[in-house]
């Protein structure tokens, strides 16, 4: 039987605290550290309330306040993959900045599904054919 590693949680009440925990941890330091994410998650308090009034009916909410949640988890792990990248090194390197280029380019795709989805629900209704 493989040896149960000590870093791994045991489950029950208590893993689900330090869960909460370590996540309010991780969005005090995309607060603290990510000037991209402190713009993203501004312009999400001011657009998820707006898609929540604009959308008409459940499933037009959902995609309009959904893709914008869809882009503070990208960036999220566009931090966190930077953060990793630079502590392995600081120095120029080819795997590490593909890394980063790769995951600057999940939050790319994720903005531009966010405006092209504002677009086709709100479009229509705002400038008719």
């Amino acid at each position: 039987m493989p040896e149960i590693s000590p870093y791994k949680s045991t489950g029950g009440p208590a893993r689900i605290a330090r869960a909460l925990r370590y996540s309010l941890l991780g969005l005090g330091a995309a607060w603290r550290h990510e000037a991209a994410f402190r713009q993203e998650l501004l312009l999400a308090v001011v657009m998820i309330p707006l898609g929540l009034w604009l959308g008409d009916g459940t499933i037009e909410r959902l995609l309009l306040t959904g893709v914008v949640v869809l882009v503070l988890i990208v960036e999220l792990l566009n931090s966190a993959i930077e953060a990793l990248a630079d502590a392995i090194s600081t120095e120029t390197h080819p795997l590490l900045g593909r890394a980063k280029d790769i995951g600057s380019a999940a939050v790319l795709i994720a903005l531009l599904m966010t405006g092209a989805t504002w677009l086709a629900i709100l479009a229509p209704r705002y400038w008719p054919n």
